[in-house]
């Protein structure tokens, strides 16, 4: 079992997104009020909070949302599970379809750190079932 340690959005893609209280999903579409939302398969983006730590341990200083994550995760190694895992917390349930992605142009945080984890340690999933996610959240494998 896992936690939920941040939930974060933003209203343009490109940019670090900001840590909110609660976040609501809906089912295929993603988080209300997030630019990345919509009908694809990469409405909800992860990252494991130990990933995050171990970056910030070698002097990133990044805050939650700076990689564009949406959801950070403790308790799991997200990058080692398969596609098609399934994830509940709450009425929530995600759906991995993606682990990784390409990096387009390099952000603020590989040019401070000549590294960026997000490309690949981050996951990425489809809403199958809506609800409200906040800190502290259980967050499991169901499937």
């Amino acid at each position: 079992m896992g936690t939920i340690k941040a939930v974060c959005t933003s209203d343009r893609k490109g940019i670090q997104k900001t840590a909110q209280p609660s976040i609501v999903l809906k089912e295929d579409w993603g988080i209300d009020g997030d630019a990345h939302a919509g009908n694809w398969h990469r409405q909800v983006s992860l990252l494991a909070f130990e990933k995050i730590q171990d970056f910030n341990a070698q002097g990133a200083g990044v805050v939650d949302g700076a990689f564009g994550e949406n959801i950070v995760v403790e308790g799991f190694d997200l990058k080692t599970l398969p596609i098609g895992t399934r994830f509940k917390s709450g009425e929530v349930e995600l759906e991995l379809t993606q682990v990784g992605k390409e990096c387009h142009s390099h952000c603020a945080i590989y040019h401070k750190m000549g590294d960026c984890i997000m490309p690949r340690e981050g996951v990425f999933c489809r809403v199958l079932h809506g609800g409200r996610l906040m800190v502290g959240d259980s967050f499991e494998i169901v499937a």
